[in-house]
């Protein structure tokens, strides 16, 4: 079925209500595992429809904003889903209760149990009106970004629109649109400060509520961090800073030489790779889906069914346009048994990431579709994410479709791009920590926090005040995942050093590193992160080995990467 074709009606949330209570007094009252195991299925489905409810609604409200009516819709959503995950909380708790529990977690594993015992941790019916009070705020801070018209040459643009020119060759020009848009932040940064400040303090209450010393403690449970803790995140990124940022700092140092600018450089500079210009398609949107399918109809039998699919079901928006969310996503829909990618080309070679990254998650998604219980189709975050990234290193033999002459810039830029932003990552996490554990900060000292990790993690970026707020210590207000998803960014960190041991592999066999990839996927979320990466022959990257080795092998990469002819 086609995307535009699904339907769509709001649930009765009374009635969804009485279904999940029926169905646990059933659950409750089975007297033998046959019997708990049907009402079980029967629950995965209700679960699985009221999901793809709620996501065809959020797609279709982020493909325009301006809709009004989806746009009611997601207030209903916003008030609904706190509600709802009482019901699941409740059911999570009568299944750690059953008498077959054993029999459930041969059958379907233990990691159910698992989560829902982490799922317990972090829910209390108490703390309902601060979850509905965040999904508003959360609402309204995406609503501002897709807001963000901008004037700049006599035109006006979105956030996503201005990309292309902030990576333009030419430094005035290039100046000029960061210069555009961090003015257009700075305008609204009390409107910024004041939904982070009102975030900030209601996680902070919610987790006193349930007993603990504010919200870090409920951040991890409610991103049902299940095999490493706050230690083992800290330990990562000591290794960031002791491995990964002085060769990232060498990558910016050599930019600097071949832009003719001095070092550290200011973030227009920073943003531009080579003199000539970063690399670009080779083809309109048109263009890199039909590479795309090319890659994918090479890449193996598995791959090429799946993006049929996608392309004959429309399950893909990627162009950006008035009144469009920011950013990009998979997500599934579980009643049709596929996923849905949601992007904004702009022109840049974010457009040919995306039909790799985002079709990294929605390929995984697709591989494990019949999985049950229907939460095991993803893993956890940190593990959907190498899906995504490893899946755009599988692409560079594909590269010069994608980018016809700038194929070697963009291997090199890739790689690149992928060591330098890990210390970026990495700060983002170390910001939230900071900040949760100072809730009463003013917005004034959150930026100065900001300011004083960027000396730490990114000393290549040089500031002040020649681009407004990006200069001042206040970018982190552009990243979405601090406002909406707190503590959901070590993820892709974690996940780009993963990322980065399949990029190794595939320097020396490429049937090998995609064996390791299959065996990493067809796990789907049926283990922990840890497991799922022992389990395809992959190291942990709470490991220091792991870091080290990764940056050992992709500096003599650089080092001899041929950069001949390319200005």
């Amino acid at each position: 079925m086609k995307f535009s074709e699904m339907p769509y009606e709001r649930p009765d949330l009374a009635a969804v209500k009485q279904q999940f209570a029926d169905l646990l007094a059933q659950l409750q009252a089975a007297p033998d595992y046959a019997a708990a195991r049907e009402v079980f299925l029967r629950e995965q489905t209700l679960s699985k429809h009221i999901d793809t409810l709620a996501n065809l609604a959020s797609v279709r409200n982020t493909i325009d904003t301006r809709d009004k009516f989806y746009d009611e819709e997601m207030n209903f959503w916003n008030e609904a889903l706190p509600q709802l995950q009482e019901c699941e909380n409740a059911w999570s708790k009568a299944m750690l209760a059953s008498p077959f529990r054993k029999d459930f977690a041969a059958e379907y594993g233990d990691l159910m149990f698992v989560n829902a015992e982490i799922a317990d941790k972090a829910f209390s019916p108490e703390i309902l009106p601060e979850m509905a009070e965040e999904n508003k705020l959360t609402t309204e801070y995406g609503k501002l970004i897709a807001s963000a018209q901008i004037p700049f040459e006599g035109g006006v643009y979105t956030l996503s629109q201005l990309s292309p020119f902030k990576n333009d060759p030419d430094d005035a020009r290039r100046l000029a649109a960061w210069q555009a848009e961090g003015k257009w932040y700075k305008e609204h940064q009390a409107e910024f400060d004041g939904i982070y400040d009102k975030l900030v303090h209601l996680r902070d209450t919610m987790g006193k509520k349930l007993g603990y010393e504010g919200y870090t403690t409920l951040g991890y449970y409610r991103m049902g961090r299940n095999c490493y803790t706050k230690a083992d995140v800290e330990k990562f990124r000591a290794a960031v800073v002791k491995y990964l940022v002085p060769l990232a700092d060498s990558i910016y140092r050599e930019q600097a030489k071949r832009l003719g600018k001095q070092y550290p450089m200011n973030f227009a500079d920073n943003a531009l790779m080579f003199r000539s210009g970063n690399p670009t398609p080779c083809g309109d949107a048109d263009a890199i889906v039909a590479q795309g399918k090319k890659f994918y109809d090479e890449l193996s039998p598995e791959t090429s069914e799946f993006f049929n699919k996608m392309l004959d079901d429309q399950l893909m928006d990627l162009l950006s346009t008035p009144g469009k969310a920011g950013g990009g996503y998979c997500t599934g829909l579980g009643d049709y048994a596929v996923p849905f990618i949601f992007a904004n080309f702009n022109g840049t070679q974010h457009d040919v990431e995306v039909v790799t990254h985002e079709a990294g998650h929605a390929f995984a998604a697709y591989m494990n579709r019949d999985r049950i219980p229907y939460a095991t189709v993803w893993p956890s975050m940190e593990g959907c994410e190498v899906h995504s990234m490893s899946m755009e290193f599988f692409a560079w033999p594909w590269a010069e479709g994608f980018f016809g002459k700038d194929a070697r810039k963009f291997r090199y830029s890739h790689l690149a791009g992928a060591l330098t932003f890990i210390p970026y990552g990495t700060m983002v996490d170390h910001f939230q920590h900071v900040v949760y554990e100072k809730p009463d900060m003013t917005p004034k000292e959150r930026h100065g926090v900001w300011k004083e990790l960027l000396g730490v993690y990114m000393p290549w970026m040089q500031l002040g005040d020649e681009i407004p707020f990006y200069g001042e210590g206040e970018g982190w207000q552009r990243q979405m995942h601090i406002y909406q998803s707190p503590f959901y960014y070590i993820d892709y960190c974690l996940a780009q050093t993963v990322s980065l041991q399949f990029w190794a592999m595939l320097q020396k066999d490429r049937a090998e590193a995609w064996s390791h990839y299959m065996a990493y996927t067809l796990q789907g979320g049926s283990r922990v992160f840890t497991e799922l990466l022992k389990n395809a022959g992959l190291t942990s990257p709470f490991e220091e080995s792991c870091l080290r080795g990764v940056c050992e092998t992709a500096k003599q990469w650089l080092d001899n990467y041929d950069l001949t002819g390319i200005e």
